[in-house]
């Protein structure tokens, strides 16, 4: 019992309910391009819809990428995506090209001119406006259109000192009419000076006045109904608008909206919050920053950004920039994820070394889906396929944490109206989700149960039997279709050269499963005595889990050792405590043999059962 040093009762709590946690096998993660959303960032995708919202529709630049990424959420609802871009990319300011801005301190750093930047590097910035009501006098005032002047169905003529004295602008709504005729609000698309007398005013929707005699107008900020009044002293609005619809899909959509946000860096709201622009912003927006360059009044309320360059596609990523996107996840300490798709790979398996040298092979704990590179396949000539697609495995590196498929299939694309090939690797990536959903980890898979494929025209190239056996061989696991049947995965092995039970995918799933589960409950034991009750605790937490594996079909059988056998002296000596644990994993069936037998009226079946 705990030392005391006077009499008394001390209640003590041992908790030895410890067991071994379920993990999940269904993340995946993909890098690559896209034409909006954050860069070299971890973002967790869970939907198709989420996919466009974050990232944007698919381009001609990237569609392979895209299609992998959703063709993986048909499956699945974790997919974890990174974009990556070169240096050439440029960011949308409202000066024009702000330069490539990565981080919000990139655009912080910025103290000349620009004062607001797309966060979205490349040519997607363009699509935005920012508008900003500086002050009360900003917001709205009161002008008189002189009579005598020119009056037509989208024009207004007042004299220049009309115009010259107030703040009016392309954008502004001019509200006009009266109580008797009614009043209408008309957008200014112009502001002309057509001699130094006066200036025409341009307008939508088209409107005419009732009569030439004076007629006075108010002109507002664009967005006056979307805040509550004039911002207050020392304080602006701001309007974050998709003023083309490349985002939205509408222009002039608006997208955020920042009211009453202080121009003063210290400024609170009466609850004690930080109301000063550039802060709110930087850390509220999913469009823009505001820069270095301190907010002040100025002829311009409205913002729009250009400059933005995409500068990438999928073709000319550099193979360092997707390397520094992987990175990402090499520590299975920082991110968790068990499937990682390769998407496009490219003329060389280069890219595909990379995922499976520096990510899968150093994380131990996921596995790399890899398709032939697109001209081994696509429109290629009668016949060559088989040829090319064994050439790209053979570049491959051998490893048990690696999947290759056949190939690309042709799918229709809804954004674009038009069909595309994809790379097939988000299907299979997202056919292990489905069968972790149906079923477990361990389960293969392939085949007519659980490994058909969605959204499918038709395939690159449908391999036949005779090219599936080669195919097989290598390590190359056959997409094919089959009338009645479907599109469907017909093999279920690893890039493993070497004969193993490694060499199937559900036996490698199967013991990222159990090493994952059994070393995240085995951090419990550090740091606790090295004796035989510890020992005892941990096969004791092992051995049911282990056992709820084998009613699931996982493992025939199964050994745990952990006693004076394998943890002698010098090992208690050295600080170390071992746990051995035996597995006969279960293996899928890949070849049926169907004998069927004739016999003589006569014989009976048991003189020959067994005998063939």
């Amino acid at each position: 019992m705990p030392f005391q040093v006077s009499p008394g009762v001390n209640v003590s709590e041992i908790d030895l309910s410890t067991v071994v946690p379920a993990v999940s096998t269904t993340e995946g993660a993909l890098v690559g391009v896209f034409q909006r959303g954050p860069v070299n960032q971890r973002i967790l995708i869970t939907s198709e819809a989420n996919l466009v919202a974050r990232f944007g529709k698919p381009t001609a630049d990237n569609y392979e990428t895209w299609f992998t990424a959703a063709n993986f959420l048909a499956y699945g609802n974790k997919l974890y995506v990174t974009r990556v871009v070169s240096d050439a990319t440029m960011n949308a300011g409202d000066q024009g090209n702000a330069g490539f801005i990565e981080t919000r301190s990139d655009a912080e750093a910025i103290t000349v001119t620009t004062t607001f930047v797309a966060q979205d590097t490349g040519a997607i910035g363009n699509q935005l406006m920012v508008s900003v009501c500086y002050d009360s006098a900003d917001f709205s005032e009161s002008i008189t259109l002189n009579s005598g002047l020119q009056v037509g169905n989208t024009t207004v003529v007042v004299a220049n000192t009309q115009v010259e004295n107030t703040e009016l602008q392309v954008n502004d709504i001019l509200r006009v009419g009266n109580s008797s005729v009614g009043f209408q609000d008309l957008t200014v698309t112009a502001v002309t000076a057509t001699n130094s007398e006066i200036y025409t005013l341009s307008f939508t929707p088209a409107y005419n006045l009732a009569d030439t005699s004076p007629t006075s107008a108010t002109r507002y900020w664009r967005y006056y109904n979307n805040v509550d009044g004039a911002p207050g002293a020392a304080n602006s609005h701001i309007v974050v608008v998709d003023e083309n619809g490349g985002i939205s899909g509408i222009a002039n959509t608006i997208l955020e909206v920042y009211a009453d946000v202080s121009r003063t860096s210290s400024a609170k709201d009466d609850e004690g919050n930080n109301i000063y622009y550039r802060d709110v912003i930087n850390e509220s927006s999913n469009y823009i920053w505001a820069t270095g360059v301190a907010l002040s009044d100025t002829a311009d309320n409205y913002l729009s950004l250009s400059g933005g360059w995409n500068g990438v596609t999928e073709t000319n990523v550099p193979i360092g920039k997707l390397a520094r996107g992987a990175d990402l996840y090499k520590s299975a300490e920082n991110v968790d994820i068990s499937l990682f798709l390769t998407g496009k790979s490219g003329d060389t398996p280069t890219y595909a070394n990379y995922l499976i040298d520096n990510i899968a092979e150093t994380r131990k704990d996921c596995v790399v889906f890899v398709s032939p590179a697109r001209g081994d396949v696509v429109e290629q000539s009668f016949g060559a396929e088989l040829d090319q697609v064994l050439t790209f495995e053979g570049n491959l590196t051998q490893s048990s944490y690696a999947f290759l498929d056949s190939g690309y299939k042709y799918q229709y694309d809804k954004y674009n109206d038009v069909y595309r090939y994809v790379p097939l690797n988000g299907d299979m990536a997202g056919l292990c989700v489905r069968t972790d959903e149906l079923r477990d980890a361990w389960w293969s898979p392939a085949g007519y149960n659980r490994g058909i494929i969605k959204n499918v025209v038709k395939l690159a190239w449908n391999p036949d039997k005779g090219n599936r056996d080669q195919l097989y061989k290598a390590g190359v696991n056959p997409v094919i279709t089959q009338p009645g049947q479907g599109t469907l995965l017909f093999g279920d092995k690893t890039l493993l050269a070497r004969p193993s039970a490694f060499d199937r995918i559900n036996v490698r799933r199967l013991f990222i499963v159990l090493e994952k589960a059994i070393a995240t409950a085995s951090k419990f034991t550090l740091f606790e005595f090295n004796d035989a009750f510890t020992r005892a605790q941990f096969r004791n937490l092992v051995e049911p889990f282990l056992r709820d594996v084998q009613g699931r079909r996982g493992i025939y059988d199964f050994r745990v050792v952990c006693d004076e056998t394998n943890i002698t002296g010098q090992v208690i000596d050295r600080n170390e405590f071992v746990g051995d644990i035996y597995i006969k994993p279960a293996k899928s069936i890949n070849f049926i043999q169907l004998n069927f037998v004739a016999v003589r009226t006569g014989v009976e079946f048991e003189e020959i059962v067994g005998k063939f």
